[in-house]
């Protein structure tokens, strides 16, 4: 049976966080049975594999971030939907786009579906913030990183969109230069991004 104590503990987790994953019951000592019975009395609800939150709880235009970042907490989100998350270009995209290392398993996640980019050493680990969302903390590249990201993958995301957020960011002041030339020296862009950045400082 179940202490009552770790029903309200496990309770009171939810509210302060937002939500749960089974690692943060885990990690606070409270045995799994306690989950599985409050999401059968309804006080708690399932959103995903290893995830819940309180019934009713708030789900935000960045939901599927929150529920991808819980799934890979060693990934990073990136390109399209870290430019959509900072607020950046006219992208919308349908799936979550999350860089994880070259080495590592890729994600089971059926929901939202997750399009995995392949990064590794600096071009990984560099321009990380973390964001909490929903309560749970999602790492995403900031807006100089992510910029020149989309330089390098244009293969992948198309140039226009590349040269969308460079000149939005720029404009918005979003990034200096400074950040822009470190990073394009981390992801080995420099001379691929020299002109437009000419033409942008013009």
């Amino acid at each position: 049976m179940p202490d009552p104590s770790d029903r309200e503990r496990l309770l009171r987790l939810a509210r302060r966080r937002g939500g749960l994953t089974t690692r943060d019951v885990v990690g606070a000592g409270i045995h799994r049975q306690v989950l599985s019975r409050l999401v059968r009395e309804g006080a708690l609800e399932r959103v995903a594999r290893g995830q819940y939150r309180l019934p009713g709880a708030l789900v935000t235009e960045h939901h599927g971030l929150a529920v991808a970042a819980a799934a890979a907490p060693s990934g990073v989100v990136c390109l399209l939907s870290a430019l959509g998350f900072h607020g950046i270009g006219t992208q919308l995209p349908a799936e979550v786009w999350m860089a994880i290392d070259r080495r590592a398993r890729r994600p089971a996640l059926p929901h939202p579906p997750l399009r995995v980019v392949r990064f590794s050493g600096q071009a990984l680990t560099e321009g990380i913030e973390t964001h909490r969302v929903e309560g749970q903390a999602v790492r995403i590249y900031g807006v100089a990183k992510t910029v020149v990201d989309c330089f390098k993958y244009r293969n992948k995301i198309g140039l226009d969109v590349a040269l969308e957020a460079l000149r939005e960011a720029w404009h918005a002041r979003r990034f200096t230069m400074d950040e822009l030339d470190r990073y394009a020296r981390t992801c080995r862009v420099e001379r691929v991004m020299r002109p437009y950045l000419e033409a942008l400082v013009a």
